[in-house]
């Protein structure tokens, strides 16, 4: 597998731990990561303080998700031996059955960086930028400014 696809994979990796409600997963993907968000100061890290903050934020439903599909696209990636930068598009879609009708619910870009580690890829920062948001009431458990 090149190097290339081995980061797409951890990119995809996040998607679908999202969209599984897997936030331990999702925690353990970012384990040595920084992650930041646009317009805060913070920097979360750790398995644990990421779990923590995707599953104190995201609502899940009686099947464990969160009933989203986070689309990645738009993925530009670039290796320079045992480092890697990629940039991507996501959208995130939404369908709660009495509720919410499928529709894409925010829109951003996430700016990563990717370290080589004992022949694996993994991530070493993520930087989500928020461009486009829609009805996240059946989403998230705040209100995002």
């Amino acid at each position: 597998m090149s190097d290339e696809q081995a980061i797409a994979n951890c990119i995809y990796a996040y998607a679908a731990g999202m969209d599984l409600g897997d936030f331990d997963g999702v925690g353990e993907l970012l384990s040595h990561c920084d992650v930041t968000f646009a317009g805060s100061d913070g920097v979360r890290r750790g398995a644990s303080a990421l779990s923590g903050l995707y599953a104190s934020t995201t609502r899940r439903y009686d099947d464990g998700t969160p009933k989203t599909k986070h689309v990645t696209t738009n993925t530009a990636i670039t290796v320079d031996g045992d480092h890697g930068k990629a940039s991507s598009y996501f959208t995130v879609f939404q369908a709660v059955p009495g509720m919410l009708a499928l529709q894409p619910i925010i829109a951003g870009r996430y700016d990563d960086t990717f370290l080589r580690h004992e022949g694996a890829w993994r991530f070493a920062t993520r930087h989500v930028t928020v461009d486009l948001v829609g009805d996240l009431s059946a989403h998230l458990t705040f209100e995002l400014k």
